[in-house]
């Protein structure tokens, strides 16, 4: 006689402690016996709490887990913060975490900028947490390491110091009614730090403020075939939001 299946309730009730568990294994630097999960144990910590107290990458291969907005880093790397033309941004947040491909991006792209505009080279903001889930602040996505901001600010002529990369505030290219860029500001060098970008094949998307997009549309010039990986989203007004594709080792 086959054994009756458990009510559908049962099952989910399983599936999610075994997720949970999981997610606890990955995050905790020592570690998690079934039973810390148990009511008011590591299960009812908040997942960002988890993922946000984590100071280094999850010791495996590396693999983007999951989705954009909802999954971990395994195997992450750190983009150092200072190279011959980036400088990372906020590092007291311990967001310069990726999965290796974007470490790669990042470098290779920010060495064309100086080639393909007046800039030096860029400012990152924030990337990945080291082993990637949901943040603490901010941002929805940027869980699985393929998301980076990068300011639509040139970098300096100096290396900024610590505490200059704490309060240094990147421009705001967009108008104050948000119909437009602000002419002020705003100049041909940044269409093509954007197109850089977006030629890359390995980039997905490029979101930025709808003011932005528009600009694009009306002044970019030759092929614009790239322009399809730029998306209009809320907010990004000061900032580019790149993503990659999911790259091969992440099915």
């Amino acid at each position: 006689m086959r054994a009756r299946r458990p009510p559908i309730s049962a099952l989910r009730l399983a599936g999610l402690s075994a997720a949970l568990f999981v997610v606890a294994a990955l995050v905790a630097p020592k570690p998690v016996r079934a039973q810390s999960l148990a009511p008011g144990g590591a299960a009812a910590i908040p997942a960002r709490e988890l993922f946000g107290a984590a100071s280094g990458p999850a010791p495996l291969a590396a693999r983007a887990v999951g989705f954009y907005s909802k999954g971990c880093l395994a195997g992450g790397a750190a983009l150092p913060v200072t190279g011959a033309t980036w400088q990372v941004m906020r590092l007291s947040r311990n967001r310069n975490w990726g999965h290796p491909d974007l470490i790669d991006f990042l470098e290779r792209f920010a060495a064309v900028v100086p080639q393909v505009s007046n800039w030096r080279g860029i400012l990152v903001g924030d990337m990945a947490q080291p082993r990637g889930g949901p943040m603490r602040t901010g941002h929805a996505s940027h869980q699985v390491g393929l998301d980076a901001d990068i300011w639509l600010t040139p970098s300096p002529g100096h290396e900024l110091t610590r505490a200059e990369r704490e309060s240094l505030s990147a421009t705001l290219v967009v108008r104050p009614d948000r119909l437009d860029v602000d002419p002020k500001v705003w100049t041909p060098d940044h269409i093509a730090v954007i197109r850089a970008a977006a030629l890359d094949p390995r980039v997905e998307r490029i979101f930025v403020n709808a003011a932005i997009k528009k600009a694009l549309c009306r002044d970019a010039r030759g092929d614009r075939a790239w322009m399809t990986k730029v998306r209009p989203y809320w907010g990004h007004d000061y900032h580019m939001h790149v993503r990659l594709s999911c790259p091969a080792d992440s099915p």
